[in-house]
C-alpha cells in the first residue's frame, strides 16, 4: 500500500459538485469516522466558475456535465481547506484536473491507493456517463494506473434529503474496503474502474447488483430565448431543472445580433433491459465496471468491414 501513513491505505477523494457540496462532505465524514484510511482531498473549488470546457455546454452549477475536460494552458490554483481528518485542497480546475494533480505526487507526498469520485447529486447511468464529471474524475485515475470508483446518488427533488448522502456513503463503504483488500492482494483488475449508483430509497435498497452501462438518456432540445438569464440549471447528467413557463420568445431574429438559446427536455430514451438505469430504479445499488475504450458492436463492425473496401476502390 502507499506510504501515506502507517499501514492504513490512502484514498483520495474528488467530485464534480465542488469541495463544499453535501455529497463529498458526507463521504469524507464516513471515511474519516471509520478510522481506516488516510484521506486526501483534491476537489474543484466551489467558488470557481471559470474552467476550460471541451464539451460545449452552458452550465450554471459547479462542474456537472463537464465530461473529461481538462485545463491546458492556464495554471491551476490549489487552496488548502480545513476538513477534519484529511489533507484537503480546493482546486481551480475540473474533476479530471483534480485527479490528475492529486495522483501526480506534485501536491501530495504519495500516490493514493484508491481514488473515489463523488458522491454526485444525481445518478450517472446509461449514455449520460459520457457527460459526467464525476465519472471523469475516476476515469482520469484509471488513465494514470490508479484504481478508482465513482459514486452517485439518485437524488429526487421533494423526496431526497441531505442525510441520504451519508446513508449512501455508508452503504458504499463495504465496496471501498473490499476494493482496497483486492488492491493490497494485487488481485484488483487493472483494465477497468467502477461506477456505482445508489438508489433514491437508500434505506430500503435491495443490495449490490453487477450491471452494464445501458442506453438510457434524456433527450434535449433548444429553444430561442431573449437573454442568457433564462437558461436552465443543470442538476446532474441525469436530471435537468427547467422553468415550467415557456418564457418570452424572441421576435424574428436579427441576424446582426447575438442569439440566445436555452436547453429544454424533449423526452427520454429508457433502456429497460437488465442494465444500470433499470436496476437502479428497481432499488439496487448498481456496480458497473467501465473501461476507457468504446468499441462499436460487432454488427456495426461487420458492416464497415464490408463497406470499407468499396470506398477504397472508388
Amino acid at each position: 500500500m502507499s506510504s501515506g501513513g502507517g499501514d492504513r491505505p490512502t484514498v483520495m477523494v474528488t467530485n464534480d459538485d465542488g469541495i463544499d457540496a453535501p455529497g463529498i462532505r458526507a463521504l469524507l465524514h464516513v471515511l474519516v469516522s471509520s478510522n481506516r484510511f488516510n484521506v486526501y482531498v483534491c476537489a474543484p473549488d466551489s467558488e470557481n466558475k471559470s474552467h476550460v470546457i471541451i464539451l460545449t455546454l452552458i452550465l450554471l452549477r459547479e462542474k456537472s456535465a463537464v465530461s473529461h475536460s481538462i485545463t491546458w494552458q492556464k495554471a491551476l490554483v490549489a487552496r488548502p481547506v480545513e476538513i477534519d481528518g484529511t489533507v484537503a485542497f480546493a482546486v481551480s480546475g475540473t474533476p479530471a484536473d483534480c485527479t490528475s494533480l492529486g495522483v501526480s505526487k506534485a501536491l501530495f507526498p504519495s500516490v493514493p491507493d484508491l481514488v473515489i469520485s463523488g458522491i454526485n447529486m444525481g445518478s450517472n447511468c446509461g449514455y449520460h456517463i459520457t457527460y459526467s464529471g464525476t465519472v471523469a474524475g475516476a476515469r482520469e485515475a484509471f488513465f494514470n494506473g490508479v484504481p478508482s470508483i465513482s459514486i452517485s446518488y439518485d437524488w429526487v427533488g421533494g423526496k431526497s434529503t441531505v442525510n441520504d448522502f451519508k446513508l449512501a456513503a455508508e452503504v458504499c463503504l463495504p465496496i471501498i474496503c473490499s476494493l482496497l483488500a483486492e488492491i493490497k492482494k494485487k488481485t484488483y483488475p487493472q483494465n477497468c474502474f467502477l461506477n456505482v449508483d445508489v438508489p433514491t430509497d437508500v434505506v430500503n435498497h435491495k443490495g449490490y447488483r453487477l450491471t452494464n452501462q445501458g442506453k438510457t438518456m434524456v433527450k434535449m432540445g433548444w429553444r430561442q430565448v431573449t437573454s442568457e438569464s433564462e437558461g436552465g440549471k443543470m442538476l446532474s447528467t441525469m436530471t435537468m431543472e427547467t422553468n415550467s413557463s415557456s418564457g418570452s420568445e424572441s421576435e424574428s431574429p436579427n441576424l446582426k445580433q447575438a442569439l440566445s438559446f436555452k436547453r429544454e427536455v424533449k423526452g427520454s430514451q429508457v433502456d429497460n433491459s437488465d442494465t444500470d438505469h433499470s436496476c437502479l430504479k428497481e432499488g439496487y445499488i448498481t456496480v458497473s465496471p467501465l473501461g476507457a475504450l468504446t468499441p462499436a458492436d460487432m454488427d456495426s463492425r461487420d458492416f464497415y468491414k464490408q463497406w470499407l473496401p468499396g470506398v477504397s476502390a472508388l
